[in-house]
């Protein structure tokens, strides 16, 4: 077999980098945990499989090459960066401690409405730490999470659920155009399309007994939240979640084009799985979320 068909040996390249870091073989043992006679094989086959010295010996001392040092230089930080990876996202140190992952499918509310909120949850639970991430893909029971915050998808897995948010419609604007034309901007300004909710312009075109042909359709965005900047500025605009506008509203960056809000059909649940080693937390941020969304709504309509 040659060494390009071989799997590159990852151990050797650890001991070495401790190796370089720590001043030789004696001092790379101490810092691996083990022997120094490990240390030295592991770095004869990496000196094998690279095909070069990577240390030098010179007397009783020994000193890395110029291509150990041009080696070690390229890989010590990518070593670095995978372990540290690695531990921050080993759930077995973290099943005691006062953490939570949150899953969501909903990019933009957790942009908008979650993520902005979390240091209210953390006050609250005594400095808890909440990460957050993003998936379009059903989840699989042995993905990392304890909270799965959806909209369309369904946990395949024992947990509880809680009901966070029912959905509405809004259609928004630039305060300068909708307020000049009222109603009259969904038949005369172009609205912007969300590529990953194509629900959504459907279901309010009916529901606003508007017909495809009776409006303009404009660019095209993946994710609302790409949208947002578009509409805040140009002249176009948006039909999305009232929750996810409703801090622009509140603002005065945004405006809502009289008529047009409507019930989507939707529901946001929160899943807690039964498998989470914080099962209190979990549940905890559920009821937090809930309140947040409600108040959220609240203060829009106020």
């Amino acid at each position: 077999m040659s060494n390009e068909d071989q799997d590159v040996p990852l151990n050797a390249i650890r001991a070495f980098v401790m190796i370089a870091r720590h001043g030789g073989v004696s001092g790379a043992a101490r810092a691996l945990g083990t022997t120094q006679s490990s240390v030295s094989r592991h770095l004869s086959v990496l000196e094998h499989y690279l095909g070069e010295q990577l240390l030098a010996r010179r007397g009783r001392t020994s000193g890395l090459t110029d291509f150990g040092r041009s080696f070690v230089s390229v890989v010590g930080d990518s070593l670095d960066t995978v372990c540290f990876t690695a531990k921050r996202m080993r759930r077995s140190q973290q099943s005691a401690s006062n953490r939570i992952v949150v899953r969501t499918s909903l990019s933009t509310f957790a942009y908008t409405i979650l993520i902005p909120n979390l240091e209210s949850f953390s006050a609250q639970t005594g400095g808890a730490l909440v990460d957050v991430m993003t998936s379009m893909a059903p989840p699989a029971a042995h993905d990392g999470f304890d909270i799965l915050l959806t909209r369309d998808l369904d946990l395949a897995e024992p947990g509880a659920h809680w009901d966070v948010h029912e959905e509405r419609l809004v259609c928004v604007g630039a305060p300068s155009h909708v307020a000049k034309k009222g109603a009259g901007a969904l038949r005369t300004m172009p609205i912007l399309t969300i590529t990953s909710r194509p629900d959504i312009l459907p279901n309010w075109l009916n529901a606003m007994d508007l017909s495809p042909g009776q409006i303009q359709l404009g660019a095209r965005y993946d994710h609302h939240y790409l949208a947002l900047p578009a509409v805040t500025t140009g002249r176009c605009l948006l039909v999305a979640p009232e929750i996810i506008v409703s801090g622009l509203v509140r603002d005065g960056v945004l405006q809502i084009v009289p008529g047009s809000q409507t019930p989507s059909g939707m529901q946001y649940r929160a899943y807690v799985v039964d498998r989470t080693p914080n099962i209190v937390l979990a549940r905890s941020f559920c009821r937090w979320l809930a309140r947040l969304c409600r108040t959220s709504v609240t203060a829009e309509e106020g």
